[in-house]
């Protein structure tokens, strides 16, 4: 039998919330001591950890106190339950993990997208239009473009620059390896899914406005380090160039 102080100590649970659970009949002592003390059994111990887990969900008290209260309450069922919430939760994390360290990739200067505000998506637009005309690609650029408020313009860039973040992790390799190319290829999905058809031709001729200076250069140059984008330009010509 261990004492409330013990199983605070052991479980990392305060005493007055030991003392609460008993009081509300969700976790009431096994005994106590000749003092009026409370003390807690290897059964108890037991509870407590499945009602731990089941806080560590965030599952109201209320509803621990339903669930493991009702006569049917099949304690190998609720743990294979936790476990598998649990499972999802760690995703969960791993995936806002992710997120921040793509973020971090990106650095401090990566969210200041100067160069992908209103007025230089409005420059960027009128810099495809009198390169493409009235093309099939400019008017589905133009239809996309006009159906996405100002926040998912800004989410797409930010998706954009960590594609180019990604080649300048590999910018000290052969721009024609396979890795290369498969990152041209997620590229080239990424603006043809969310600008317009993207056809080696066209990307062909993006690669060379991506390392012909200017700011298009230096914020990709600013997502992946110095060299990003000749070396994405490279890639692109390696993978696009043959066909």
């Amino acid at each position: 039998m261990m004492t409330v102080r013990q199983v605070s100590e052991l479980a990392g649970v305060s005493i007055r919330t030991l003392r609460y659970y008993d009081r509300i009949g969700l976790l009431s002592p096994s005994g106590h001591t000749e003092g009026g003390y409370r003390l807690y059994d290897y059964a108890a111990l037991e509870r407590l950890q499945q009602i731990l887990l089941f806080r560590e969900l965030e599952f109201p008290l209320k509803d621990i106190i339903r669930i493991m209260g009702a006569a049917d309450f099949d304690r190998e069922k609720a743990l294979e339950q936790q476990i598998e919430l649990l499972e999802l939760k760690k995703q969960h994390l791993e995936d806002l993990i992710g997120f921040a360290r793509g973020i971090k990739m990106l650095g401090v200067r990566a969210v200041d997208f100067s160069a992908f505000d209103k007025s230089k998506l409005e420059e960027y637009a009128e810099k495809a239009k009198k390169q493409w005309g009235d093309t099939p690609e400019y008017r589905e650029y133009s239809e996309k473009h006009g159906g996405r408020s100002a926040e998912e313009e800004s989410g797409l860039s930010l998706e954009m620059m960590a594609l180019f973040a990604e080649f300048g992790a590999m910018k000290n390799e052969s721009p024609s390896s396979a890795e290369a190319a498969e990152q041209v290829r997620k590229l080239q999905r990424f603006i043809t899914e969310n600008f317009y058809n993207c056809t080696d031709e066209i990307l062909l001729e993006l690669g060379k406005m991506y390392a012909a200076g200017g700011e298009f250069t230096e914020n990709i140059d600013k997502a992946g380090g110095k060299g990003t984008a000749e070396f994405a330009a490279a890639a692109i010509e390696a993978c696009c160039g043959e066909n």
